[in-house]
């Protein structure tokens, strides 16, 4: 494990047709992405079967597939669109308001989603709640930049949180105690 929550621990192969599947999944991306590029030419598919075979082998290799819940799936989109819209139109508020009272403040949020793509995730969707900005991603916890430290983010931390175990079907840890800085 390093210091920036990634776990390098071995982990057991993902089963056959879970590979399969997603390496199909990502042939047909990374297919459609020369397509694209090519401007559809025809003639260059003998370049492009060797390429995108070694871009999905070297994918598979860097992210190995996860699993998503369809259900986590369709209870995230409104999720995450709500509050992209609230983060938009509290930095536009804030914009139009420069007497907007702040208060900034960093908070250390401690995980309880398990090392690995979750947390890189979260620490991703943390931006889109208004008014907050992931700093630093450690083993331990989120440290996150807040420009209002007097409103209570720990119940939205803790949604986003929910939220993105729900979608990737993953289990918390204990819950440890949280920490302002």
């Amino acid at each position: 494990m390093t210091a920036y929550g990634i776990d390098r621990t071995p982990r057991p192969a993902a089963p056959f047709a879970s590979r399969l599947w997603s390496g199909g999944l990502r042939a047909a991306q990374f297919s459609l992405l020369w397509w694209v590029l090519a401007d559809g030419a025809v003639d260059s598919w003998p370049v492009a079967v060797p390429v995108v075979g070694l871009a999905t082998l070297a994918s598979l290799r860097l992210l190995p597939p996860v699993a998503c819940s369809l259900w986590g799936i369709a209870r995230f989109v409104p999720f995450f669109l709500w509050r992209s819209l609230a983060g938009g139109a509290d930095v536009a508020r804030r914009a139009l308001h420069p007497r907007l009272p702040l208060s900034p403040r960093m908070y250390l949020y401690p995980w309880r989603l398990p090392p690995g793509l979750p947390r890189v995730f979260m620490a991703n969707l943390i931006s889109l709640l208004p008014g907050t900005l992931s700093t630093k991603v450690g083993t331990d916890g989120l440290l996150v930049h807040m420009l209002d430290g007097r409103k209570d983010f720990q119940g939205e931390l803790e949604a986003v949180e929910q939220k993105v175990a729900a979608l990737f079907g993953v289990s918390f840890f204990d819950n440890p105690q949280e920490t302002v800085k």
